[in-house]
């Protein structure tokens, strides 16, 4: 007489983690076990979130989970006070004996996986696992991302001649990619744009009966992030059809009514799980060496996935859990009103990304550290604040991508652990890279008066507030001297004051 089966066991899947190819869900089938997500209402009401950015989080969950069902799987999508308590609850009305589930990409998640008593495999929706990371790292005296990323090159063979040389003769075509704006009005390539279905309904009728409109800000979804796996392979095609040769040269510049130029946009679906990164860097390498694409173009995109997001992964495990609360130049200001929403702004820069943000939860790499970081920087804002509010404000915002970008990158609140030098500017590279200081009433050259550009200003400032910090860095040997011959240095300084006030008051 045969025995009755026991209780399947359950498959956690996280929110972050929705590919049916990766984890403990992709050794099983529809029949032997039962997929659990969790939506954690507690996580809805922590932040001041994006539209866009909590929306996408909520349909891709329940997307997900409705293919799954699909394919025949049972599925359990509940919403509950927290992770935690939506585990327990779980697993009291299904009376589950084992949880399986794969490593979170957050240093608290994993920790409350571990001890709810779940099986945890690790993660695998990276080229390089965070342990390979710190092995690598371990290796080296110091280390820098373009060592990491010559090493993922030559590891994967990404293109990689049959002889170990870097395809093009250059591990590096980054000085061919920082040209300014194109003047000629040519067009950027353009998305598709998805349409809403019941499930994106339902998930804008939930989020305004859990939060009230003071709890969300931005612009509500138009369709152009994807929430399934089909629609995220329709913009990977269509940027590697119409995006990649363009990409190169103009990934450093900033336009007023442009919003991405020919940046991929990629990044959200990525940190979803709805795509891979092998699979991205896979078919930029693919056009590559079907159509002759421009190699200056190519290895910009694969460095900015296979290189840049790679590292950030390994530097936020690697510096964790105290690398989040760092703030080595006691940086204590707030958010702006200017970035929150909460105020307009006189300056066109900041005005044009913050408008991009509002729209589209999106702001492209160059925008968030040369305009949003370095205000931030110079103005000394609160790094945990800033994090904060770019982990809400993003679609593809999350606390492994925003803490080592804001912290190490933008901030130097790590004291030059990330970068060896403060990304700090005045408003000349503002001017250089983009059409924003023609139409502002600011100008980029004045650091005093009513019509000087807080950029300019605060950038002095900051370099005279921060001296004594930065008295040993050599890469800053030259920009300290400068300000110290400066005439009207006591002249800046007194005029920062007044724009530090109207920045916080929103009057700027």
């Amino acid at each position: 007489m045969s025995s009755a089966p026991g209780p399947l066991d359950t498959v956690w899947v996280l929110g972050d983690q929705l590919n049916r190819n990766i984890g403990p869900l992709a050794e099983r089938n529809p029949g032997d076990c039962r997929v659990l997500l969790v939506i954690s209402e507690a996580k809805i009401r922590s932040k001041r979130w994006h539209r866009q950015r909590l929306h996408l989080v909520l349909s891709a969950m329940t997307h997900f989970a409705e293919e799954l069902r699909a394919d025949g799987f049972e599925v359990d999508l509940r919403w509950a006070e927290t992770l935690s308590a939506g585990l327990i609850e779980h697993c009291d009305e299904f009376e589950v004996e084992r949880v399986l589930a794969m490593e979170p990409m957050s240093w608290d998640g994993r920790a409350m996986l571990e001890s709810s008593g779940v099986d945890v495999v690790g993660n695998e929706q990276f080229f390089c696992h965070y342990e390979e990371f710190s092995e690598w790292a371990s290796s080296r005296a110091s280390f820098k991302m373009e060592d990491f990323y010559r090493w993922q090159r030559t590891r994967f063979d990404i293109l990689v001649e049959s002889d170990g040389s870097p395809v093009g003769g250059k591990w590096n075509f980054d000085h061919e990619n920082r040209e300014p704006p194109p003047k000629d009005g040519r067009g950027w390539p353009t998305f598709s744009l998805f349409e809403r279905d019941q499930i994106d309904e339902q998930v804008l009728a939930k989020m305004a009966e859990q939060l009230g409109k003071d709890q969300l800000w931005g612009s509500g979804p138009s369709g152009m992030w994807p929430v399934t796996r089909s629609q995220a392979l329709v913009r990977l095609n269509e940027f590697i059809e119409f995006g990649l040769q363009p990409f190169g040269p103009h990934e450093d510049a900033m336009l007023s009514d442009e919003w991405k130029l020919a940046h991929s946009a990629l990044s959200s679906s990525m940190n979803l799980g709805l795509l891979h990164p092998t699979e991205v860097v896979a078919a930029a390498e693919d056009a590559y060496q079907q159509r002759d694409l421009p190699i200056n173009s190519v290895e910009g995109f694969v460095r900015q996935v296979l290189g840049w997001r790679e590292y950030v992964w390994g530097v936020y495990w690697l510096w964790m859990p105290s690398y989040r609360e760092m703030n080595e130049l006691d940086a204590t200001r707030p958010v702006p009103p200017a970035f929150t929403g909460h105020a307009s702004t006189d300056m066109n820069c900041v005005s044009s990304v913050i408008g991009h943000v509002e729209k589209n939860g999106y702001a492209h790499h160059i925008e968030r550290l040369m305009v949003l970081g370095n205000l931030a920087l110079t103005s000394g804002v609160d790094p945990q604040a800033m994090t904060d509010w770019m982990w809400a404000s993003f679609v593809d915002g999350a606390e492994w991508v925003m803490v080592p970008n804001v912290v190490g990158m933008a901030l130097h609140a790590d004291g030059g652990q990330m970068a060896t030098k403060p990304y700090a500017s005045g408003g000349a590279y503002i001017n250089k890279m983009s059409d924003f200081c023609k139409s502002c009433r600011f100008d980029p050259k004045k650091r005093t008066g009513e019509s000087a550009c807080p950029f300019t200003t605060l950038y002095w400032d900051f370099l005279a507030r921060n001296q004594q910090s930065f008295a040993t860095n050599h890469r800053l040997a030259r920009q300290l001297g400068g300000m110290r011959r400066l005439k009207d240095l006591d002249d800046v300084r007194r005029h920062a004051t007044t724009v530090l006030a109207a920045l916080d008051a929103g009057d700027l």
